[in-house]
């Protein structure tokens, strides 16, 4: 379960790559803006495992070119399952990540509510 969810994770960053801040006129990158969950250096590895894990693009929760803005409501949803995540994995006393977006996602935006159902037995 750890090689999957740093997979997906290493996946997500390759991808999410692309959106990194821009870096000002001669200086360090810019900060990112509007947080309230995470911390400016998780930005990136989380918004690659989410991207990932359910299987859309950014501009399915952000508007496009301003990734601050806070005018979808998805993004409000996505930051409510973040703390979820995150609190649930601070409930394991080893530390480590037990929980991602993809435990009940498995790649699609509405994660499945029953089982699917079972195969016919073979004869």
């Amino acid at each position: 379960m750890r090689f999957l969810a740093t997979v997906l994770l290493l996946a997500g960053i390759a991808v999410y790559a692309q959106d990194a801040p821009k870096k000002g006129p001669g200086g360090p990158p810019q900060p990112h803006k509007n947080l309230k969950i995470l911390k400016d250096e998780e930005v990136r590895p989380v918004m690659g495992a989410m991207r990932a894990s359910l299987g859309q693009q950014c501009t399915f929760c952000h508007v496009a070119g301003d990734f601050a803005d806070d005018s979808i409501p998805k993004k409000e949803i996505a930051r409510k399952m973040i703390k979820m995540v995150n609190d649930d994995n601070a409930m394991f006393a080893d530390g480590k990540v037990h929980i991602t977006c993809y435990t009940c996602h498995r790649g699609k935006n509405i994660p499945d509510m029953v089982p699917p159902p079972a195969a016919p037995a073979a004869q």
